[in-house]
């Protein structure tokens, strides 16, 4: 009986390779542990033995059992990992680079992207900055008075004052703060490098506002700046004009209307016509505020006023983007819809 027992189990193992779908297997499994099984045969021969030969033979009959299973399990993981491999299809390299790439950059990301461009051609180097700032690279530096209302708790976001950043130095009186412009980033980099400077300075900015259609507690801006001897209004004028034609189209016209910022001297609003951009088209419409470096930013940089001059811009990168493809609401940009985003496929 033990040889009839050893002779099924190679049975099994030997023909266990043709086993290769769910139906072969379910006759495989029934012609051993079936009810007319050979197993199940072979196990009905217990009651014709001896009272002592007995458990011997139920251990080996049980042994014959764990064998039979686990060719059983073999044949069941070899149908189900090629059911898998027919599913996925053929094998895939995952170093080989992406064939077929379906995402796409943000639109945001796009109009950075193209905003930045057109300065890198000119000779502008972009600069990135940390948005956790100190009050002074975003206000004492760029000469905003204590009294001025960016600095209350109810436009900016400050830390509590026991906050500490790692490496960063500030007065006794100084808080930080989630910077609400870039503009900390030219005075970061005028402190480390001498003239001439000529950088951009993307990034995301914080402030207190009730979010609406045209306001985010969370947005963007690109801000420039050129320092270097003999700069004049006549230049920031030129850069500008070559800025929008290359953005909205050579027909595209500027103008510059008078205004105030602490750290510009004289200061302008600058506003852009065009016939490319569709219900905007012929209108003036405003697109960043610009002026000259006041000469009380210099003396915090220790730049000589006297040697150097230079001018600064900044813009919001969602008013640009709005201006562009005709979106009437800010939050679109952040609501993760793929509807809205897929409409912006990128280059």
């Amino acid at each position: 009986m033990e040889a009839e027992l050893q002779a099924l189990v190679q049975q099994a193992e030997a023909e266990q390779d043709a086993v290769s779908t769910w139906p072969k297997l379910a006759d495989f499994k029934a012609g051993f542990v079936g009810p007319n099984g050979s197993l199940t045969a072979a196990s009905k021969g217990i009651a014709k033995l001896p009272k002592e030969e007995k458990p011997a033979f139920g251990k080996k009959i049980n042994e014959a059992k764990q064998r039979l299973e686990a060719v059983f399990n073999a044949i069941t993981e070899r149908i189900e990992a090629a059911e898998l491999a027919a599913r996925l299809g053929p094998p895939v390299d995952p170093t080989l680079p992406v064939a077929d790439a379906h995402g796409t950059e943000h639109p945001l990301t796009q109009v950075r992207e193209r905003i930045t461009g057109i300065f890198r051609k000119i000779g502008f180097t972009v600069v990135e900055g940390q948005e956790l700032e100190t009050e002074f690279y975003c206000f004492d530096a760029l000469n905003t008075p204590a009294s001025h209302p960016a600095r209350d708790m109810q436009d900016t976001y400050f830390l509590p004052g026991d906050f500490q950043l790692q490496g960063e130095k500030r007065r006794d009186t100084e808080s930080f703060i989630l910077r609400p412009h870039t503009s900390a980033v030219q005075i970061r980099t005028m402190t480390g490098r001498k003239p001439p400077v000529r950088i951009l300075s993307p990034g995301r900015c914080f402030r207190r506002d009730t979010v609406d259609a045209t306001h985010s507690a969370n947005f963007h801006q690109v801000e420039g700046l050129y320092v270097d001897t003999d700069v004049t209004i006549r230049d920031l004028k030129a850069l500008l004009d070559h800025f929008v034609k290359e953005l909205f189209g050579a027909d595209a016209k500027t103008r510059f209307r008078p205004s105030f910022f602490p750290f510009t001297e004289p200061s302008f609003e600058m506003d852009v016509q065009t016939s490319n951009l569709r219900k905007l088209s012929g209108k003036w419409i405003e697109i960043m505020g610009c002026g000259m470096v006041d000469p009380n930013v210099f003396g915090h940089v220790d730049y000589d006023s006297e040697e150097v001059s230079g001018f600064a811009f900044g813009m919001g990168i969602e008013r640009i983007a709005m201006i562009l493809h005709g979106i009437d609401d800010i939050r679109h940009f952040y609501q993760n819809d793929l509807r809205f985003l897929q409409q912006f496929p990128g280059a």
